[in-house]
């Protein structure tokens, strides 16, 4: 075994030293490539190194690359304009410095290319140090243009090289999402963040048209991933951190408003969300729409068609979709007269079982807080959480029941629902109308509550307890219902089983401490214990 691991040892250190040696003549070719002209031909061997098959080669070319062009870009050694084709400065009247320039430039082209090509290599290293190399491609670009900007509204930013870098950072094969997490650190930069914005967008628009709007899981994932890690400013003030600086032309500069960025970032959004997605990322969406995106919108509204095609998708993606509508109508003056109706046409037996029960209850408590409902509408949501309460789990009875005494709270009208004494006299049929979609129509305030009276009968004590309080006088405080929305059936169950912290009692008999002594030496007198 010891030469065995010898030679693995010598194996590994000759590896090394290779990548070392391969390292120091990178190094050397650069030196020459700067120092002399006609060392120009070495760019090919570093270049061929970017196509290799071994990540280290790969990476090694990547930081030579990065040395080189950086360089070149600073010296101004690159031909700035309308890049002729190679033929064309080979035959054309250019002077020996234009064809060298020209040279370079068609090189730092195909090194761009390559490196854009990288992104999708199998090693996860190799792509991160392409992303990294080619934004320092366009730092540099940004301070030394190589296009002419006279007409040019971007000014020297570099938006072609960015726009190249997004549409291949959005793969239409392959999970880029580690990659677009390196990106993230680069959006912090305004001008960064503006020109991606608008990459995006106009990257979803060709590529889902050109699929004539199919759902393309991977790349929509990917979009979505690096549309929902952009942070957007709330003030103009905290615009200061910028890649490119525009000298006198700055403060003119489009990336420079912040309404330019709200313009972009809700283009943007309503590009990706006008085409059909994956079902998966509905409720991912919905999630994060009131906390990132619809504060960053010039008008919010626009989102009305899109949260109405969710609400239609059904489940709890209903419910998050009603979020949203909510936020419209409240914040923004959205007139939407089937919220409620819809609101109430999601109250069936299922309810209690979904994933997002708690943010369900959570959201419909928001919904139903305000004074100025209809007393209808409130006693149809009450009888109809009531009926379902007949089966639904204790986990579910326990907010559910102080749920309805909240409602009842805020709204003393409903109070009848309670004591109906007609009702008491002689059972009669309920005139609830369950199957009813319409509140208005249900009849509910026609109705009693008497499944909370039947619930005070149930099997668990709590949900008895819970169900008795609708007997005694309300106060006007509210039951507080957050905490309970998130219990589990095995927190109660563990809450059952812990013993209870009982008090001792005098008794009438003496408590027995063996099995055959006490009882005032009953036993002694007939048998011999010793």
């Amino acid at each position: 075994m010891a030469p065995t691991k010898k030679r693995n040892v010598s194996s590994k250190q000759t590896a090394q030293d290779g990548v070392k040696r391969a390292e120091v003549d990178l190094n050397c070719k650069v030196e020459r490539i700067l120092s002399s002209r006609k060392h120009a031909n070495d760019v090919f061997d570093i270049l061929e190194l970017l196509q290799s098959e071994k990540e280290k080669d790969v990476s090694s070319a990547v930081n030579t690359c990065s040395k080189l062009f950086c360089t070149l870009l600073e010296k101004k050694e690159l031909f700035v304009g309308k890049l002729p084709a190679e033929e064309e400065a080979l035959s054309g009247g250019y002077s020996a410095e234009e064809k060298y320039r020209i040279f370079m430039r068609h090189r730092y082209n195909s090194c761009v290319e390559m490196l854009l090509e990288n992104f999708s290599h199998e090693e996860h290293g190799v792509r991160e140090s392409a992303l990294c190399c080619l934004v320092k491609f366009a730092a540099e670009e940004g301070k030394h243009p190589l296009e002419d900007l006279e007409w040019s509204e971007h000014y020297s930013f570099p938006w072609e090289l960015i726009q190249s870098l997004v549409d291949r950072l959005l793969s239409r094969r392959t999970d880029s999402s580690l990659l677009i997490s390196r990106f993230q650190e680069f959006l912090e930069m305004e001008d960064m963040r503006y020109y991606v914005m608008s990459s995006v967008r106009d990257c979803v628009c060709r590529v889902m048209d050109k699929n004539k709007g199919a759902v393309l899981p991977v790349y929509q994932n990917n979009v979505f991933t690096l549309m929902s890690n952009i942070y957007m400013p709330d003030k103009e003030s905290e615009l200061t951190n910028f890649m490119v600086k525009q000298e006198a032309k700055h403060e003119d500069w489009k990336a420079t408003k912040l309404k330019e960025h709200r313009r972009v970032f809700e283009k943007m959004w309503l590009s990706f969300l006008k085409y059909k997605l994956p079902s998966n990322m509905y409720k991912k969406l919905l999630v994060i729409l009131h906390d990132s995106i619809l504060p960053h919108m010039n008008k919010p509204t626009l989102m009305i068609d899109f949260l109405t095609a969710a609400y239609e998708v059904g489940g709890a993606i209903s419910l998050l979709a009603l979020n949203g509508l909510f936020i419209l109508m409240h914040q923004h003056n959205l007139e939407y007269p089937d919220f409620y109706k819809k609101l109430y046409s999601l109250l069936e037996p299922s309810v209690f079982h979904v994933k997002y029960r708690a943010r369900f209850f959570h959201l419909a408590n928001i919904f139903l807080t305000s004074s100025h409902l209809p007393v209808y509408l409130v006693a149809a949501f009450t009888k109809r959480l009531a009926r379902l309460a007949l089966t639904a789990p204790p986990t579910a009875l326990l907010f559910i029941l102080p749920f309805i005494c909240n409602l009842i709270r805020r709204h003393p009208s409903c109070r009848v629902l309670i004591h109906r004494p007609s009702m008491e006299e002689e059972p009669l049929e309920d005139p609830f109308l369950m199957d009813e979609e319409d509140p208005a129509r249900s009849h509910a305030m026609e109705s009693s509550l008497w499944e909370i009276k039947t619930l005070q009968k149930h099997y668990h004590p709590d949900v008895s307890k819970a169900a008795v309080q609708i007997n005694t006088s309300l106060s006007r405080k509210e039951d507080e219902i957050s905490e309970l929305l998130e219990i589990t059936a095995f927190e109660l169950m563990e809450r059952d089983l812990k013993p209870s912290q009982t008090k001792s009692v005098p008794l009438e008999f003496e408590t027995a401490t063996h099995l055959l002594k006490g009882g005032g030496d009953v036993l002694g007198q007939h048998f011999c214990l010793d």
